[in-house]
């Protein structure tokens, strides 16, 4: 075994949960590199109103994916729990039946949302004019929704099996292909929607079947995928376990939505232009905090599944300082990079650049917050404590976002949607710090 080797069962330092988790928030950041590289030269190359179709199509796209997220948190968390007890085998027993589980719902998903993809686009709010720039980038999205959706899966289970390096490199790979692709077909082939489209598809069929191939074939890594009958009970486990992240993103997609007609009845299709940009740009800083809550879950799992009480509290203490520190630094860095942010995307329309400067300076308030909310849902997610962590997600997203953006439009216009989400986060956090202080309490020994 390689001296180098960071394992589930060591005990971690700073430095050592830094290596470990580093390979994890370099491939969630290249995961959201797809949207803002397809959202930079749709932009730049095909112009605002593909742009603002594109943002308004992208959350039926992503609701597709987000299965991947439920099974890949909520199984990644059983499976690390199943290794920390010894039992390999049957560690190995459900992760290959989540992947299949992932593959099922992926084709079934997909082949009712391309026949009705029109209908969906127009229930979004898409007009004539954003209708075919919609449907366009729609349905190509929609067939490689099953490989973004394994991807998803993979990139928790790769840290499970102690190979975070190989997720990251397989990530990385898709991601530069995406952007060459981007370059190629948008940029150089004059290709538009289509072409942005075909690169991610590409590039997330990298992501989610090339490690499909690696966990098939012999391998020296803690899981190996071989098809088995699937389990009811553990896929459940497995859902209910992960639903917090299955709400989180479907929520999220629901509620861009509302973001989106409030923002087209206050400034109109500037105004979604506008918060595409924010979403793209916010997306790579979230994904900091999404890839460490990645990278540490499977190491509280397995802590909990081994009863190594000393090392779970050594992990929160060092994980929450971590958190609002890097959150804080993520706040300062949006708000100095906002004008280049808004010259690379939309630099082109003076009045519609000067807006989303102004407008990213109120929203990036959120990610003082939003990195203690992300990791606390992975927290209780790897505690197999589903229904906290699920509580916490609907209620950050669906209630309180969903509230913020209905009612402080009515009182602050336009400025009461851009600061929705800061307001909503603090309002997560005293939630999500009410559930940890009374897990404290009552189970100590477990944390």
């Amino acid at each position: 075994m390689s001296k180098d080797r960071i394992g589930l069962d060591d005990h971690f330092t700073y430095d050592k949960l830094f290596k470990f988790c580093f390979p994890s928030i370099v491939m969630m950041v290249f995961t959201s590199v797809y949207g803002v590289i397809d959202g930079f030269f749709v932009s730049n190359f095909a112009g605002k109103v593909p742009f603002a179709a594109v943002n308004l199509i992208m959350p039926a796209i992503v609701v597709l994916g987000t299965f991947g997220f439920m099974f890949g948190t909520g199984g990644a968390a059983l499976v690390s729990m199943t290794l920390g007890t010894g039992n390999r085998k049957r560690a190995n027993r459900l992760f290959s039946m989540l992947v299949e589980t992932t593959i099922i719902f992926g084709v079934v998903l997909s082949f009712f949302s391309f026949i009705f993809i029109e209908d969906i686009a127009r229930l979004l709010g898409a007009t004539d004019e954003l209708l075919p720039y919609c449907v366009d980038y729609a349905r190509i999205g929609i067939i490689s929704a099953t490989g973004f959706a394994l991807q998803n899966v993979f990139q928790s289970m790769f840290v499970t099996a102690e190979k975070p390096k190989l997720g990251l490199i397989i990530t990385v790979l898709a991601g530069v292909s995406n952007i060459i692709l981007d370059f190629i077909l948008v940029g150089v082939l004059d290709m538009g929607v289509v072409g942005a489209s075909l690169a991610t598809f590409i590039a997330e069929s990298i992501g989610g079947y090339v490690p499909l191939l690696y966990f098939s074939r012999k391998n020296d890594s803690l899981l190996e995928f071989r098809p088995i009958k699937i389990e009811i009970r553990p896929i459940l486990e497995a859902c209910v376990n992960g639903m917090s992240e299955l709400l989180s993103n479907i929520s999220t997609s629901i509620v861009s939505i509302v973001y989106n007609a409030q923002l087209l009845k206050f400034i109109g299709s500037d105004g979604v232009a506008s918060f595409g940009v924010m979403m793209y740009v916010s997306f790579v800083f979230v994904a900091v905090f999404l890839g460490y809550a990645v990278g540490t879950a499977p190491i509280f799992g397995y802590n909990y599944g081994a009863k190594n009480v000393s090392e779970l509290r050594n992990l929160l203490k060092k994980s929450l300082i971590i958190v609002f520190s890097s959150g804080i630094l993520m706040t300062l860095i949006a708000i100095v990079l906002a004008e280049p942010i808004a010259d690379l995307f939309v630099g082109y329309d003076r009045a519609l650049h000067d807006m989303t400067v102004f407008a990213f300076r109120i929203f990036a308030l959120q990610f003082i917050f939003a990195g203690f909310n992300t990791f606390i849902t992975a927290f209780f997610t790897a505690l197999n404590n589903g229904l906290v962590s699920g509580v916490i997600s609907l209620f950050r997203v669906m209630i309180f976002k969903l509230s913020f953006v209905m009612v402080l439009p009515i009182f602050f216009g336009a400025n009461g949607i851009w600061a929705a989400n800061p307001l909503s986060d603090f309002a997560a956090l005293l939630l999500g710090a009410f559930f940890l202080i009374k897990e404290i309490k009552k189970n100590y020994r477990k944390v």
